[in-house]
C-alpha cells in the first residue's frame, strides 16, 4: 500500500478557519486527519502541499515512523508549528488508514485501554458580556450539556498586569460560576499566558477560594524559569504545555518541574504515537497528561483514542458543543459526552469520517482572532482583507 494524494479542505466559522486532511492510498483506502491551526491555517496547508510532493507521497502509511522521521529530520529547517501541525494530521490519517485496513479502532493500535471511560471539560461556552451573572447562566447551559467540568478565561483583554478593577472582576466571574454550578462541578481557569508572575500569584491567592482545578498557563510559556518561579507561589495545580512541541520542548518542561499537568495537543505536538511519548515522560515525574484541543471534531476523535491508552491520562477538552451545528455535522462519527464522559470507541480506525458537501458549504473565511480584544470570548473573530 502507498500514498498517493494528501487532500486538505477548509471549512470557515465565526471564529477560525478547520482544516480538515485526507490521505489516499492505491488500494482505495483513506485516512482522515486535522490540521486546524488558529490563524495560520493558510500557512499549514501550504507546508502540507509542499511536504507531501517531498515526503508522503509514495510513502507506506504502515511505517509511521519513518513517514514521522523523514517529515522531521529531512527538511533540515525541522519543527516549528507549521511543520508539527502538518505532520500531527498525515500522521494521524495514517493510523487511520492502518485501523481500517485492520479492522480495529486506534486505541488498541496503541496499546490498548487502560480505562472505559474519558472524562471531558468544556470550553468556547462563555460567548456572553463579561459579567458574573452572565458567566454564571451560560456556566448552567453547560452543564446542562452533561459536562461535569469546565474551563474559562475570566481575565478579558488581560496582559501582564490587570488593573484592581480588572482583577476584582476576573474574580468575580469565578465566584458567581462556582456559586451557579455548585461544588461538584471542576472548574479550570485558563490564563492564556497573560500575566507576569508576580500578577498571577496575586490573582490565584484570590481564585484558591473557589477549588479550581488547575489554573493553566498562569505566565507566557517562552520562560518555564519563570513559570517556575510562580508555580512555587502558587496552591493551585499548574497546567501548560499547548504551545511545547515534540518530546524535545517537553523535555525541557518536565525537567523545570514547573507544571503538574502536560497539554500536549494531538494536532500540534507531533501526532498520536508523539504524544504517547510525551505521556510516558511525563509519568516518570508522576505528571499527568490533559490534552489540548480547541480545535475541531476530528482532533477530539483522535484525542479520545489516544486517552484510552494512557495511564496518566486526566481529562479531555472539547469545543465540539459550542460551536456552529455544522461543524459535527461535516464530521460524522465525531465522539459525544454524556454524563460528563467520552466511552470506548467502535469501529476502525478514527471511527469518523469526511462530509465534504457540507465542508463546502462552509469556504474559508479571511478571519483574524485576536485574544487580546475586549471582546474575545464572545469568538467573533474580525474579518480581514484579502
Amino acid at each position: 500500500m502507498r500514498i498517493t494524494e494528501v487532500k486538505t479542505y477548509v471549512m470557515g466559522t465565526n471564529w477560525r478557519n478547520l482544516v480538515f486532511v485526507k490521505v489516499l492510498t492505491d488500494e482505495g483506502v483513506y485516512g482522515i486527519g486535522e490540521a486546524t491551526l488558529q490563524n495560520g491555517e493558510e500557512s499549514v496547508t501550504a507546508y502540507l502541499q509542499a511536504a507531501s510532493r517531498r515526503h508522503v507521497i509514495g510513502s507506506d502509511p504502515f511505517n509511521i515512523e519513518d513517514l514521522w522521521l523523514r517529515m522531521f529530520r529531512n527538511d533540515f529547517w525541522r519543527g516549528g508549528v507549521f511543520a508539527y501541525t502538518g505532520i500531527s494530521a498525515v500522521e494521524i490519517a495514517c493510523w487511520d488508514i492502518i485501523g481500517k485496513v485492520t479492522g480495529q479502532p486506534i486505541y488498541r493500535l496503541l496499546g490498548g485501554a487502560v480505562r472505559d471511560r474519558i472524562p471531558a471539560y468544556g470550553n468556547g461556552w462563555y460567548t456572553v458580556e463579561r459579567r458574573p451573572e452572565e458567566f454564571a447562566s451560560a456556566a448552567k447551559r453547560a452543564i446542562a450539556k452533561g459536562y461535569q467540568a469546565l474551563k474559562v478565561d475570566p481575565f478579558g483583554a488581560g496582559g501582564y498586569e490587570l488593573t484592581r478593577k480588572e482583577h476584582r472582576l476576573s474574580v468575580s466571574i469565578v465566584e458567581a460560576i462556582r456559586n451557579a454550578v455548585g461544588d461538584a462541578v471542576e472548574i479550570l481557569i485558563e490564563g492564556h499566558g497573560r500575566f507576569s508572575p508576580a500578577t498571577a500569584i496575586a490573582l490565584a491567592k484570590d481564585l484558591e477560594a473557589f477549588h479550581p482545578g488547575w489554573f493553566e498557563e498562569p505566565v507566557p510559556p517562552e520562560n518555564f524559569a519563570e513559570l517556575r518561579k510562580a508555580a512555587e507561589k502558587i496552591a493551585i495545580p499548574i497546567a501548560t504545555g499547548e504551545r511545547c512541541f515534540a518530546r524535545y520542548g517537553y523535555r525541557e518542561l518536565l525537567e523545570s518541574r514547573a507544571a503538574d499537568i502536560i497539554q500536549p495537543d494531538v494536532l500540534h505536538a507531533g501526532g498520536l504515537l508523539e504524544v504517547k511519548k510525551i505521556a510516558a515522560m511525563a509519568d516518570a515525574y508522576f505528571v499527568t497528561v490533559a490534552p489540548h484541543n480547541s480545535n475541531g471534531p476530528v482532533c477530539t476523535a483522535a484525542s479520545v483514542q489516544l486517552g484510552f491508552t494512557v495511564p496518566n491520562f486526566k481529562m479531555q477538552e472539547c469545543f465540539d458543543d459550542f460551536v456552529e451545528p455544522y461543524v459535527k455535522e461535516a464530521v460524522p462519527g465525531c465522539p459525544q459526552v454524556v454524563d460528563g464522559a467520552f466511552s470506548t470507541p467502535h469501529g476502525p480506525g478514527l471511527g469518523v469520517d469526511l462530509r465534504e458537501d457540507v465542508i463546502e458549504e462552509h469556504p474559508y473565511r479571511p478571519l483574524h482572532f485576536n485574544l487580546w480584544d475586549a471582546d474575545w470570548h464572545k469568538r467573533q473573530a474580525r474579518s480581514v482583507g484579502l
